[in-house]
């Protein structure tokens, strides 16, 4: 087969002790000194998470050498007893499940007896250690764990700083049985294998009994579901792998008749192949969404392990067609192939259902894939200090993230997909996978069986599924290597990906055409005109004025002068936010991409900048404008550039602020410049913590204006500036979207730094790095010109709300939590469909996600039809 290799990256150079590697800052992230991410941050407790979660990683690679060394250093250095709270379920699958995994290669290459001699199941003390810190998690009526735990203080410690959750999700207390039962079976200590066996009993008791699903969300105390829906990605998918593992690993017939029966449900109402469609559990027969997201990658390799493989080669191929499309899987897309949630983590699940299939069927296609994957990892992902999460597939710009499951996952299936048996130290199929592909031997099933196995089998529901007769099948009897079958397979799905293109709805004509008006139509309103914003009040829309110059649009009914002048703002609201979303389809403005190409970059630093409603469209010009940045005077390039002789043939810097962009753009055009950046002047603006910016016109004709010009925020500029200071001339491109590396100069560069030492290169390098920080935002942007020069969009729909500009004439675009992208398209240069913004009205972190308006309507019509067809217990 053919090979190819992936560079392990020096994140124990860059990175150690910190859990995790900033690949682009070439650094390590410790929680606490970074920004907060949320929830994501939960996975780290500062115990060295990426070692611990890559250790039977290196023996899979045959780095046993490295491994020895690795062992030792979490040994020597690593702390479990950190006053930290942290999330119960990745602690479990990546520090619990990477001990045990690293304990159980340790003891296999001990017993060959050329490595790890010295070794006395130190990793082991460690895994029950931590096995002991997360019980108090468990202490629940329920048997289902808090969310989160103190390392060192447990849950109901005045100094725990958690307990106070009372949700999980069903994924999170259900994805515990491999590594505790494990635990117990290597220690003799029962106590682990019986928490999370009570906890699988709990949620099976809990399920719909009707439809046999489970929901996403589940009341610890209570045992209620929170959310009610149900799919195999997202919050539930490792549920169900976990029941049909644990019954391989310990031979338990009870967790696979419940999987049996789940499975059932499953194909039943989410399966609508290639498609899995998340569906309400008391209406199964009701959609609950219209898109899917990237962690259901994962459900084609348990269909292996179950032995329905056509379903599995139907969706894998679908995932692959989108794969193909974007170089990577979205973190989540609608049924017609839109992009939903733009971002990659670098997530190993499609690569993981790879790996089986190719087990399953032998057929040399899936080693195709894999090699694409492996290729769009080398070209796109790739930086200077290892591999660099997307925060938008479409344009290809990075977040200085690496999360630990890359090394411990992706590289490993990647590299069995291509091992023949000889590449091989030891006999993988000893062992099973865990979530997080952690190695656990089969024969832990005849080990300390303290546990006594409960005769429900009364409680399962006769199944006629012919499936059923094949678990764990036999692939030489199921599939005598025969490519030909898995072909005809997916031969009818090769192009349901560009056959799939989305028909554009206008809601507007409806909300507009028909029904009673408000007295002020939203089409007429002027943020200057005082009659304007004295019917608004009476209507009960007040204005907020906003940190970054704008002002935001708020409904309260309470406020409202009558019951009927509040549903004159309702309506006012509605029509605002539909017209929003009209004018923005008109525009259809896709993001822009600023790529850093001179030395030491090469293209590898890619931004993410809001694009300009007027001047050259990069869309139509794909090799984009390329040149080296220079800073104007005045910066606020107002006034005329007085210095024109720098500026001539160059990329103009300027900041935004006291004046149009149009007249920003015309001044530097004047002074002879090929491109402009305007830089935001909010210090710490930042597209982690704002929507993107899209430049509006001054309300006069813009045709004069023939440069491209592109907005980056203030953190996202500074990175230019920086490298500005610390390398002075510094090339850009400006473009639709991310070109390639510039591989060209990277290799001219490497010639003429020959006759230098390698250890010069590599510190400049990691210098050059050192603030490189690639960012990003969800790219749509629109303008809704209501009055010159304020630019309108709307805001949360939650409380219909609208955000105006008082400053210069820009449009904001969406946040990352989500916006639709067409996938068909007749050429890269045909613009991609857009959404609104959203801002929440109230006190919010400022990581937390928000949805487009356009997206959150089509959410609401798609609750109510299904609460219309739920009972009133339902809602």
């Amino acid at each position: 087969s053919t090979r190819e290799t992936i560079a392990f990256p020096k994140n124990l150079e860059h990175a150690y002790p910190a859990d995790e590697l900033m690949p682009l800052t070439c650094r390590g992230r410790v929680r606490g000194q970074e920004p907060s991410r949320g929830d994501v941050d939960d996975a780290l407790g500062k115990f060295s998470l990426t070692l611990i979660d890559t250790l039977d990683t290196l023996v899979v690679l045959n780095k046993t050498k490295e491994f020895e060394e690795a062992v030792k250093k979490v040994i020597k250095d690593v702390n479990l007893d950190n006053d930290i709270v942290v999330s119960v379920f990745e602690t479990n699958i990546r520090v619990l499940g990477g001990l045990l995994g690293g304990h159980s290669v340790a003891i296999m290459l001990k017993e060959k007896g050329e490595h790890m001699q010295w070794y006395n199941g130190e990793l082991l003390h460690m895994a029950k250690e931590l096995g002991y810190k997360l019980l108090p998690a468990f202490n629940t009526t329920s048997g289902l764990p808090y969310p989160r735990v103190n390392l060192k203080f447990g849950v109901r410690h005045p100094e725990a700083r958690t307990g106070t959750e009372t949700d999980t999700c069903t994924a999170c207390a259900g994805t515990l049985i491999l590594e505790f039962a494990a635990l117990s079976r290597f220690t003799g200590t029962s106590i682990f294998e019986e928490y999370a066996r009570k906890a699988l009993d709990f949620i099976w008791e809990k399920r719909q009994r009707s439809s046999n699903l489970v929901g996403v969300t589940i009341n610890i105390h209570t045992g209620d579901w929170v959310r009610k829906d149900s799919g195999v990605g997202a919050g539930i998918d490792s549920y169900y792998e976990y029941l049909l593992k644990a019954y391989v690993l310990l031979g338990d017939d009870s967790f696979l008749e419940r999987f049996n029966t789940h499975y059932d449900a499953i194909m039943r109402y989410i399966s609508q192949p290639p498609l899995l469609l998340d569906v309400h559990i008391h209406k199964p027969m009701l959609n609950a969404r219209t898109w899917m997201d990237s962690l259901l990658a994962f459900f084609p390799g348990l269909q292996v392990l179950k032995g329905d493989i056509r379903p599995a080669i139907e969706t894998h191929e679908m995932l692959y067609q989108v794969i193909k499309k974007h170089n990577f899987l979205p973190e989540a897309f609608t049924t017609d192939f839109r992009v939903h949630w733009a971002q990659h983590p670098l997530r190993p699940e499609f690569a993981e259902s790879t790996y089986f299939l190719y087990k399953a069927t032998g057929d040399p296609y899936y080693l195709e894939v894999g090699k694409t994957l492996i290729e769009n990892l080398n070209k796109y992902a790739r930086v200077p200090c290892g591999f660099a999460a997307m925060k938008d597939v479409r344009t290809g710009s990075h977040e200085d993230r690496m999360d630990s499951f890359f090394l411990a996952e992706m590289f490993k299936y990647l590299y069995l997909l291509f091992a023949d048996k000889e590449d091989m130290i030891f006999d993988i199929e000893d062992y099973i996978f865990t979530t997080e592909a952690h190695l656990l031997p089969l024969w832990l099933s005849t080990t300390n069986q303290t546990i006594s196995k409960k005769n429900t089998t009364t409680e399962y529901t006769e199944l006629d599924d012919s499936n059923f007769d094949w678990t764990c099948p036999n692939t030489q009897i199921l599939f005598p290597n025969d490519p030909m079958f898995a072909q005809s397979i997916r031969e009818p799905l090769k192009n349901v990906v560009d056959k799939s293109c989305p028909r554009g709805i206008s809601r507007a004509e409806e909300s507009l055409g028909s029904g009673p008006k408000p007295p002020l139509r939203a089409r007429d309103f002027m943020a200057s005109n005082p009659e304007h914003l004295e019917i608004l009040k009476k209507m009960g829309v007040s204005l907020i004025h906003l940190k970054d110059g704008r002002v935001q649009l708020v409904q309260h009914a309470v406020q409202a002068a009558s019951s009927l002048d509040a549903e004159d703002g309702l309506r006012f609201m509605q029509e605002m936010i539909e017209l929003s979303s009209q004018q923005q389809k008109e525009q259809q403005l896709p993001p822009r991409a600023v790529q850093i190409v001179s030395h030491p970059f090469f293209g590898r630093v890619v931004l993410t900048a809001g694009p300009a409603q007027f001047g050259m469209d990069l869309s139509k010009h794909k090799s984009g404008t390329r040149g080296f940045v220079v800073t104007i005077k005045p910066y606020n390039g107002c006034s005329e550039i007085t210095n024109p002789e720098a500026v001539k043939e160059k990329i103009a810097l300027m900041q935004r602020g006291q004046c149009m962009f149009a007249e920003k753009a015309r001044n530097i055009q004047k002074a002879g410049a090929i491109g402009g950046i305007v830089i935001d002047d909010n210090e710490g603006s930042s597209s982690d913590t704002a929507p993107l910016f899209q430049m509006a016109g001054d309300g006069k004709n813009t045709d004069d204006i023939t440069i491209p010009m592109l907005f980056l925020f203030n953190k996202e500029g500074n990175i230019i500036l920086d490298a500005i200071r610390e390398y002075e001339a510094v090339e850009v491109l400006l473009s639709d979207k991310a070109k390639d590396r510039d591989l060209e100069m990277e290799n001219m560069d490497q010639k003429l730094s020959e006759n230098d030492s390698h250890k010069q290169n590599s510190e400049e390098a990691s210098s050059a790095s050192q603030d490189v920080v690639a960012v990003s935002e969800e790219p749509e942007g629109e303008s809704s010109d209501v009055t010159d020069p304020d630019s309108l969009s709307p805001a949360h729909a939650d409380s219909d709300s609208v955000s105006i500009s008082d400053q210069d004439s820009y449009t904001p675009g969406t946040d990352e939590a989500s916006t639709p992208e067409p996938a068909c398209m007749q050429g890269d240069n045909q613009p991609q469909e857009q959404k609104t913004e959203t801002e929440s009205n109230s006190k919010v972190n400022w990581d937390n996600k928000v949805q487009p308006m356009e997206s959150i309507l089509a959410d609401w019509n798609e609750d109510i039809e299904a609460f219309e067809m739920m009972e009133k217990d339902e809602l």
